[in-house]
């Protein structure tokens, strides 16, 4: 039995502590929460008969606590993930992983260091209708991959960013590439592999926050396939879709609903008695944006932790991920196309004289 501690009883931790405490995750139980505003943690706690904290350190000591799941502002996951890992607990923590890449790179140093594992959430590489299509790729179905796009279009008005100070703040929290898309961009690099370089476009249509509220950007990836991403908060009056669309040279899938969890399209060149069933099984959308996918990765959680597995996303996983997110912001910010890893142009090693 993992018995698992949540930090931060905000807007996320809903998901987190239905699942935990309600008995969902087989080999998982909540045993307590914490947040710096009590009647937070209380609200929470009463609900699932745990015991309720608002001293970080305190939170901390409990010997009945193996992992913390992180659900605080984003900017706050390098100090909270790093004070879980020298208090010995495993670290579930919410994406962003971090801000900056130095902090990430501080956190996987950190829980190396006190022989924890760090998991970095990003649920929806666990709805099924995307593992379907990894399974697709994996089998080399698709092809010569060509185009990748992502497309989330949501609606988060003023009153979701009032909710906290912190909200659509550079310190805290990002904008909508950094929070409601890094599942989408992740998802994109995850099935296109390695990006090469990015230019972005952004702009704050519709609310007044720091950050963005609407983005844009075009990608490159070393295989020679190219990409998109569509990021906006400014729908209106409701949220529309997230989607991603995989199309290679002898198939073509698209994966949309609120949270990429409804196959749109599923279609192979050479196709399989099995595509039917894919069809008719996993066309469903999800009741919200938070989709199924958060049920499967705490599973995998457990599994990884009561049987030494690796985590599919870890802590250099989800600094990939944050690598590529600061490229778009670069780009944003200077205009300009931006590489993303050093390409070696002088060095003799490995060369010929």
């Amino acid at each position: 039995m993992i018995r698992f501690g949540l930090l931060g009883c905000g807007r996320i931790s809903k998901r987190h502590s239905e699942l935990l405490g309600s008995g969902q995750i087989e080999g998982a139980r909540l045993v307590a929460v914490c947040d710096k505003v009590k009647a937070r943690a209380d609200a929470v706690a009463t609900k699932f008969s745990v015991p309720a904290h608002d001293d970080l350190n305190e939170f901390l000591a409990r010997s009945d606590m193996d992992a913390v799941a992180v659900l605080t502002p984003s900017g706050m996951h390098p100090e909270h993930a790093i004070a879980c890992a020298r208090a010995g607990k495993h670290v579930v923590v919410e994406k962003p992983m971090a801000l900056r890449l130095q902090d990430a790179d501080d956190m996987i140093r950190s829980c190396d260091e006190a022989g924890v594992k760090l998991f970095v959430v990003k649920q929806n590489r666990f709805n099924v209708p995307v593992v379907k299509a990894r399974e697709a790729l994996d089998a080399g179905r698709f092809g010569r991959l060509v185009l990748g796009t992502v497309r989330v279009r949501w609606s988060r008005d003023q009153s979701y960013y009032d909710q906290d100070a912190w909200r659509g703040t550079w310190a805290y929290d990002g904008g909508v590439l950094t929070n409601q898309a890094s599942h989408h961009i992740d998802m994109l690099e995850w099935f296109f592999g390695d990006v090469v370089s990015v230019h972005a476009r952004a702009t704050t249509a519709l609310v007044k926050v720091e950050t963005e509220d609407t983005a844009v950007a075009t990608l490159k990836f070393r295989n020679g396939a190219l990409g998109i991403i569509e990021a906006t908060t400014a729908v209106r009056p409701k949220d529309l879709e997230g989607s991603l669309s995989i199309l290679g040279e002898k198939g073509t899938v698209e994966i949309a609903g609120f949270a990429v969890n409804q196959i749109r399209h599923w279609n192979f060149v050479d196709p399989l008695p099995s595509d039917q069933v894919v069809i008719e099984k996993f066309s469903v959308n999800p009741p919200n944006v938070y989709g199924f996918g958060h049920h499967a990765y705490y599973q995998h959680v457990v599994d990884c932790l009561l049987n030494q597995r690796a985590a599919l996303v870890d802590g250099l996983q989800g600094r990939k991920s944050l690598e590529l997110i600061s490229a778009l912001y670069e780009s944003i910010e200077t205009g300009q196309e931006v590489a993303l890893r050093f390409e070696p142009r002088r060095s003799k090693l490995g060369v010929l004289s």
